[in-house]
């Protein structure tokens, strides 16, 4: 029975994405936006309102960890897998400018997030 569950799960996996697709040219075209503002807005937020109704749901049950372990890993595994893919396919042309801000910006930010879970393995309210 699960088996079958998995099968219906995926069929509606694909034509919801489908739909959500389609949708959003249509919606580009009756607003006259470009793809890429659509794409960047809507489409970007279908796709991450699951892992925002999870974590939401994790943090009002008091699983605060289930929580923040799913922020990360979800960033993690998009941008590893879009890039890697991305990359696998057609190398990427990246900007001087990225290496002398962005990528020590992300950095140190990076740290203290390290910083602030591994000090007491908690992100405070002031922390968060």
């Amino acid at each position: 029975m699960s088996i079958l569950f998995i099968f219906l799960g995926f069929i509606l996996l694909v034509v919801g994405g489908e739909f959500l697709v389609r949708s959003s040219v249509a919606i580009s075209f009756r607003l006259n936006l470009s793809k890429m503002v659509i794409g960047l807005t809507v489409v970007s937020f279908a796709t991450s309102a699951p892992e925002l109704l999870v974590s939401l749901q994790a943090a009002l049950n008091g699983f605060s960890d289930i929580s923040l372990g799913n922020v990360i890993g979800s960033n993690i595994a998009n941008i590893g897998l879009v890039l890697g893919i991305t990359a696998i396919i057609s190398p990427l042309l990246i900007d001087r400018d990225f290496y002398r801000f962005n990528w020590p910006v992300m950095m140190i930010f990076s740290f203290l997030l390290y910083f602030f879970l591994s000090s007491e393995l908690l992100l405070s309210r002031p922390e968060g």
